[in-house]
């Protein structure tokens, strides 16, 4: 039986959830929320339960795993909040048992609003293990870091200056462009704000990026599109309505502008499939499919 099969709270209580961890509604209109689907057997506290990330129970890559090599590092953010720290990891090779010392091309992965979380950082190491360098920066640099609780999280996130944020990821991104263990062709992924962030990221960096794999984020503006010149590849959840709704936008102005991209819309699939640390959204079959796409997708146009 797969993660999926086993969902114990309504789809609806699911949304309810959405709102809450995306800053729509506050926690006490969630918790009323979630007291509307409590019966029987099912109490709105063990709702609420099954709702929380459990980062032990999605974690597919250990933090020491010997096939990696993993590091923070802070860098310079002109533009931003003058510095941004993240989380880069490459592999390691197998028969010296140290560091690769060939260039390998690089992966921005863009966190959720909420901060560099343990699952952001499980996503990091998967890359180092399909041969690609990684790094994950964390928005919350300037205001401490991811705080160890999504809500707080959140929270922090919304205090920071939108341009500001997205400053600190176009020099995280330029910053493992430039090097010298990279091969100087760099992809960008990221889940919801860090979808949205993905898609903007190619219509900002040009020639300077390779490919673009938005997860559940909201497109580029049809005006921007022009300026693309990564190869973009979206993903969405067939439940994320909003989303899958405005996908055919996105899509014409893709295609008009001659854009490499596909679309792909998973079946009953909802925000946050890709997300194994939240066991009531994760879409095992969608999430699997979904990520060697987005190997598949790396390999064809980042390490081209």
């Amino acid at each position: 039986m797969s993660k999926k099969e086993k969902r114990t709270v309504p789809v609806e209580a699911v949304e309810i959830y959405n709102q809450y961890i995306h800053g729509e509604i506050s926690r006490r209109k969630f918790l009323s929320g979630v007291k509307k689907f409590a019966v029987a057997g099912l109490s709105a506290t063990a709702i609420v339960e099954a709702l929380m990330p459990n980062y032990a129970l999605g974690q597919q890559i250990r933090r020491d795993d010997e096939r990696i090599t993993a590091s923070y590092e802070t860098i310079p953010s002109p533009d931003g909040h003058g510095y941004v720290s993240g989380y880069l990891v490459r592999p390691f090779s197998a028969d010296s048992r140290s560091e690769t010392s060939a260039q390998l091309p690089g992966v921005v992965v863009v966190h959720e609003n909420r901060g560099l979380n343990p699952h952001t950082e499980d996503v990091a190491r998967r890359f180092a293990l399909a041969n690609f360098m990684a790094f994950a920066p964390d928005v919350l640099t300037p205001v401490g870091g991811y705080p160890g609780d999504d809500y707080q999280g959140g929270q922090l996130f919304r205090e920071l200056d939108p341009e500001r944020r997205f400053e600190d990821i176009v020099a995280s991104a330029l910053w493992l462009k430039n090097r010298s263990d990279c091969t100087g062709r760099i992809g960008i992924t990221g889940f919801c704000y860090g979808g949205s962030i993905s898609n903007r990221m190619a219509v900002r960096l040009g020639d300077d990026l390779a490919a673009a794999v938005p997860f559940y984020g909201g497109g580029a503006p049809a005006a921007d599109v022009p300026n693309i010149r990564a190869a973009v590849m979206v993903q969405h959840g067939e439940l994320d309505t909003r989303l899958v709704e405005a996908w055919p936008e996105y899509e014409a102005a893709l295609r008009a502008n001659n854009v490499t991209y596909e679309g792909h819309i998973y079946p009953g699939s909802l925000h946050g499939f890709f997300n194994d640390a939240t066991p009531e959204r994760y879409n095992e079959a969608a999430a699997t499919e979904a990520w060697t796409r987005t190997i598949d997708w790396f390999n064809r146009y980042v390490r081209a």
